[in-house]
């Protein structure tokens, strides 16, 4: 038996998922851009499923775009709100995700750009007082900030971001592949642009997201083709995914207390109980469970001499997880986010990310064995 706690990676598709879409190949194939009973019946199943997700972020559903996945959905923000907006600033931080930080890198390598990255300090956050003065020095700037960091967990305060956005004009694109599904986002609330969705980190299928796009911001298409979307991204449209993802969304939202109550329980139980049996540990990230995402616990291991083996003789073991450690060099290939933090490029960090199947008696398994390793390694 194998235990996985790489659910930041992606998710176990929920059954109730499968079997929906399951039904929708058995049973409703037709193309949805044709005109007859066959396509007007999947045509249904898709704007159904537009209505659900935004019913759950309290918008319209016309500001509700499928993708296939959270990275094109960063990269048509991203690219289009620039381009169609006349944007010459864009505003980030040196722990985004790949998908936006090298989509904004290469924005300004072509000379489309000027790109500030904001100073995060040793727990990943963001120095504000430095967003608002770039803003107040480039008013109508485009900024693009993750809602919860990937690897260390860190949440923002989307909320302040949106005001001060707002005050100086600019554009929010954030980016919440880590928090949807996981957090409530009522987006009548908070005025944010542009907000990003992948279905596989909420137990729904892989290849399928979708872009919100505020009703007051218009943007060209990204891809070209057809009509589909309200012509604003061509394609024949994912349908068993797109149905798949609402409904993992769906199911997200009404178990979301509990599910929340139940997986932050566990990371804090495998929080302290690695602090208390492996000598020398700390964690990467805001330590406070209301500063950080309640599924990822990315720790950081002390010095050792087989220090890039840790994961593998963990996954020997039959335990999957992520990790690395901080770039030692130029050419060395880390953790853009353990760099950006600080972290000792000399000791090797593991992120473990939960989700509601996960057990307590599995991370009692896994702190037994990483202590084991651990201790083993430090005796060397």
């Amino acid at each position: 038996m194998r235990i996985y706690f790489d659910n930041a990676a992606t998710t176990a598709i929920d059954p109730v998922v499968i079997q929906e879409m399951v039904d929708v190949m058995q049973n409703a194939y037709g193309n949805p851009s044709s005109i007859h009973a066959h396509g007007r019946e999947v045509r249904t199943l898709i704007e159904k499923a537009r209505k659900t997700v935004a019913s759950l972020l309290k918008v319209s559903p016309a500001e509700i775009f499928f993708t296939s996945g959270g990275t094109e959905a960063d990269n048509m923000a991203i690219r289009r709100g620039i381009a169609d907006h006349g944007i010459t600033h864009a505003i980030s931080s040196p722990i985004e995700h790949h998908a936006v930080l090298h989509t904004l890198e290469d924005l300004e390598k072509e000379g489309k750009i000027n790109l500030t990255l904001l100073d995060v300090d040793s727990r990943g956050n963001i120095d504000f007082d430095q967003l608002e003065t770039t803003l107040r020095n480039n008013p109508k700037a485009f900024v693009s900030l993750m809602h919860a960091n990937n690897e260390i967990g860190t949440l923002l305060d989307i909320e302040r971001v949106s005001t001060i956005c707002q005050q100086y004009d600019a554009l929010f694109h954030c980016d919440t592949v880590q928090t949807m599904g996981h957090y409530k986002h009522d987006l009548s609330k908070v005025h944010i642009d542009f907000v990003t969705c992948a279905a596989h980190k909420i137990h729904g299928p892989k290849g399928v997201g979708f872009l919100y796009i505020n009703h007051n911001v218009k943007i060209k298409p990204l891809l070209y083709g057809g009509a589909q979307e309200r012509n604003m991204r061509g394609g024949t449209e994912n349908v068993y995914g797109i149905v798949g993802l609402a409904k993992a969304l769906e199911i997200a939202y009404q178990g979301m207390d509990e599910h929340r109550s139940y997986i932050q329980n566990l990371k804090s139980y495998m929080r302290e109980q690695i602090l208390k049996h492996i000598p020398g540990c700390s964690i990467n990230g805001e330590p406070e469970a209301d500063n950080s995402l309640y599924t990822v616990l990315n720790v950081c291991f002390p010095e050792m001499e087989m220090a890039d083996m840790l994961l593998f003789n963990l996954d020997i073991a039959g335990i999957s997880a992520s990790g690395g450690s901080a770039c030692s060099s130029g050419s060395d290939i880390g953790s853009h986010v353990l760099t950006a933090i600080g972290s000792n490029p000399s000791r090797p960090s593991i992120r473990f990310s939960f989700s509601k199947y996960n057990t307590k008696e599995e991370v009692d398994l896994v702190v037994s064995k990483l202590r084991e390793v651990c201790l083993a390694e430090m005796s060397k």
